[in-house]
């Protein structure tokens, strides 16, 4: 109910219908003044915001002091006092990538470099020297060698400017072909069961391509792109990731016929914003840890990742209501599973991400 002041009039103006009430019993809009003053409106969108949030607060409470239960009254239809669970969900996550958009950041700079050793100048000398014959007149390529074969001299990789940054891309292999037709020449010299398989061509044929359009120089601005290209595809993965974990909790209790699908996942969507939460509070004291380097943080992470296993194991244990022993090994087979299912999804979508390059 808005705290909107009432009208006078009682017929309903959405549809007509005498009223008998502050809502009209047909449509159900509320019988409010629908001009209001500016006072007014900033009062009423106050009171949205502090009812969601006092909604909110009042769900994260029981969520983070009773495990499972918040799900399992949600179920039983216990729903007024607690807020959707779809709509937490989407608020938390978009609290979470938010930050986690903020900080997490691509890292992809080059550790300090030490002066090359003699044994590590010789095989660059190799991998150079023969380019010299063919390009005598590459000043940059023979004040390389010229630099290279200096003993007496300090030099680090990274003075070396005619070798590339990055070493080729070698995606199953494909760094030892120079073009797409040396490949599929080979490929066709080779008998039915020792040729590569649909994935492998296709992986092979990506790295080739790559190397082609990057000439084996595979930057740190194009890592980064990549890297913060597939870091936004997280999202995508966990929301994916939700009906699998609910189906994998609809396999483990395959026997409750109490329970149906969509229990499971309103219990999966509880316990992801409970991970969200988690994770916002664990990445708060890792940076705390970083600005202050007071060990108490450390520990307070450590206590933090033992706490999730515990609450993962009470919220299963207290809305299925099995005993120990089977919820262990549920708890467990869980854990398995879903670490699985989580790596087969980020080997789907880093897949994809190559194949966008």
């Amino acid at each position: 109910m808005s705290h909107q002041p009432e009208r006078k009039e009682k017929d309903c103006l959405n549809c007509g219908t005498n009223l008998h009430g502050r809502f009209c019993h047909i449509c159900g809009q509320e019988n409010i003044q629908n001009h209001q003053n500016f006072i007014s409106l900033t009062k009423h969108f106050v009171y949205d915001i502090f009812h969601f949030d006092g909604k909110f607060f009042d769900t994260l409470k029981y969520l983070l002091f009773k495990p499972g239960a918040v799900a399992k009254e949600y179920v039983k239809g216990k729903r007024l006092k607690y807020l959707d669970p779809i709509r937490m969900y989407l608020f938390t996550s978009a609290v979470f990538f938010l930050l986690f958009f903020s900080f997490a950041k691509p890292d992809t700079t080059v550790a300090p470099e030490n002066p090359l050793t003699k044994s590590q100048r010789i095989p660059l000398l190799r991998q150079l020297e023969p380019r010299q014959n063919n390009n005598v007149t590459d000043t940059v390529l023979l004040n390389d060698i010229a630099a290279l074969r200096d003993s007496t001299k300090q030099l680090k990789r990274s003075d070396i400017k005619s070798l590339p940054l990055r070493g080729p891309v070698d995606i199953n292999g494909s760094g030892k072909f120079k073009s797409l037709s040396e490949y599929d020449s080979l490929q066709n010299l080779l008998p039915a069961e020792k040729k590569d398989n649909w994935l492998e061509r296709r992986l092979t044929k990506k790295g080739i391509a790559l190397n082609s359009k990057y000439s084996g120089n595979i930057s740190e601005e194009e890592i980064r792109t990549f890297l913060d290209s597939f870091l936004h595809r997280i999202p995508y993965i966990l929301f994916l990731s939700l009906p699998f974990f609910a189906l994998i909790l609809k396999l483990l209790y395959i026997r409750r016929k109490n329970f149906f699908y969509s229990d499971h996942a309103v219990f999966t969507l509880y316990h992801y914003i409970f991970s969200f939460i988690f994770l916002m509070i664990f990445f708060g004291l890792n940076s705390l840890l970083e600005w202050f380097e007071w060990r108490i943080f450390g520990w307070m992470m450590g206590a933090l990742a033992l706490f999730w296993f515990i609450y993962l194991y009470k919220s299963i244990r207290n809305f299925y209501g099995q005993n120990r022993a089977r919820t262990i090994s549920k708890f467990l087979l869980l854990n398995l599973l879903g670490f699985v299912t989580i790596l087969l999804l980020f080997s789907i979508f880093i897949f994809f991400s190559i194949f966008q390059l």
